[in-house]
């Protein structure tokens, strides 16, 4: 019986991992005044998701270092509305309701799944000082 429930289970998750889709992403962060460009810009906010269906789409983003200097990740989440159009949700694995950011972007294909993705993001709630600023960013995705 034991041997039963495991073949099961192992060709279940081998079919969930042969028929999924997954998605690398990745915003360019714009070097500071007197600055060279450094690939940090690029890999500062990498992350990798996981397609659960055609609209749908989540996984985790590397969202900095903490106060330890230890890497954070952020949970992030995306609807597809159409082809090209997406609504994204990110937030911190901690006081995610209180920090989450909520953004539109466009997804524009360049070759077999790699897409640049103009977005606009803001946070949910305001800041300390009551200002909610959103951020235009420049992302890239590839879909494997």
């Amino acid at each position: 019986m034991k041997k039963l429930i495991l073949t099961m289970a192992v060709v279940v998750f081998t079919t969930l991992f042969a028929s999924a889709q997954f998605m690398v992403v990745t915003t360019y962060n714009e070097a500071a005044e007197g600055e060279d460009w450094e690939l940090m810009s690029l890999t500062d906010n990498m992350g990798i998701g996981y397609a659960v269906n055609d609209a749908w789409t989540v996984g985790f983003i590397k969202a900095g270092e903490d106060s330890e200097g230890e890497t954070s990740y952020d949970l992030w989440g995306r609807y597809s509305w159409n082809d090209n159009v997406y609504v994204s949700l990110q937030a911190p694995t901690e006081e995610t309701i209180d920090n989450l950011n909520i953004g539109i972007g466009y997804s524009l294909n360049v070759w077999k799944g790699l897409n640049v993705e103009p977005n606009y993001s803001m946070g949910l709630n305001e800041d300390e000082e009551g200002e909610r600023e959103g951020s235009f960013n420049l992302g890239l995705s590839y879909r494997f």
